[in-house]
């Protein structure tokens, strides 16, 4: 495995959580890249980015297939994976939980707590250069 890059690879197609996901990591120095089908999500994670995140509700990929194969592939499987979802969907919580997302936010607490985030993920690729 290699240091991570500055990249976080958003695979989402709700303009909202675009803008919220564009202007929190451009704060703390990460670029984004937004992917809508599964094919581009699978280019992008193989770069190996310091996250990727998936909106579990999103309608351009079938989340939990590609969270799956994410997971099972040896070139993407250390990747740390953060899903959001509706607060009341349990049950795509825990399916996408048992499919090898390593995080599963709600929505409401994903948008207030992005800065911290992707701050934790800055810090962790810095880190990685440092020791390089």
């Amino acid at each position: 495995m290699t240091n991570p890059t500055n990249k976080v690879v958003a695979v989402l197609n709700d303009l909202m959580f675009t803008v919220k996901i564009q202007e929190a990591a451009k704060r703390v120095g990460l670029e984004v890249v937004f992917v809508k089908s599964r094919e581009n999500a699978l280019a992008q994670a193989k770069l190996n980015p310091a996250v990727v995140i998936i909106d579990l509700n999103g309608t351009s990929v079938d989340a939990l297939e590609l969270i799956s194969t994410l997971k099972t592939d040896a070139e993407t499987s250390f990747l740390y994976l953060i899903g959001y979802v509706s607060h009341v969907q349990l049950d795509l919580k825990k399916a996408a939980q048992d499919k090898g997302c390593d995080s599963v936010i709600a929505r409401s607490a994903f948008s207030q707590n992005l800065l911290a985030i992707f701050k934790r993920y800055a810090d962790v690729r810095q880190a990685a250069e440092g020791a390089a």
